[in-house]
């Protein structure tokens, strides 16, 4: 159910385990609190999805892409204006740009 942009407030939601990120809407700090934050929002346009690499200890940002590409796999992508991709990983930040534009993402990469 997607809404006119005029009749609502942008969604701009973000994983990061450290940064601010300034101008979101909403934040996750895990990839599990990520995932769970990607699922409430499943029905309704995304404007900005700010996305880091690296999670703190063994958690990162690959099952997040995973719910992602796999939406995407089945025909259901997410409804994303844009992800912005600002980690300081740099081969994870290339994976994780490449796979979401491979399934047909727009993806940025931003300074982290």
């Amino acid at each position: 159910m997607n809404e006119s942009p005029e009749a609502r407030s942008p969604i701009i939601l973000g994983v990061d385990d450290l940064r601010a990120l300034p101008g979101t809407t909403q934040i996750a700090r895990t990839s599990r609190e990520g995932i769970r934050l990607l699922e409430e929002h499943r029905d309704h346009r995304i404007d900005e999805l700010w996305l880091d690499h690296d999670l703190g200890g063994d958690d990162s940002i690959m099952p997040i892409v995973a719910v992602l590409e796999e939406a995407a796999f089945d025909g259901r992508p997410f409804d994303i204006g844009m992800v912005f991709v600002h980690s300081a990983n740099p081969s994870g930040a290339e994976t994780m740009v490449r796979v979401l534009r491979r399934w047909g993402y727009r993806v940025r990469r931003a300074s982290a």
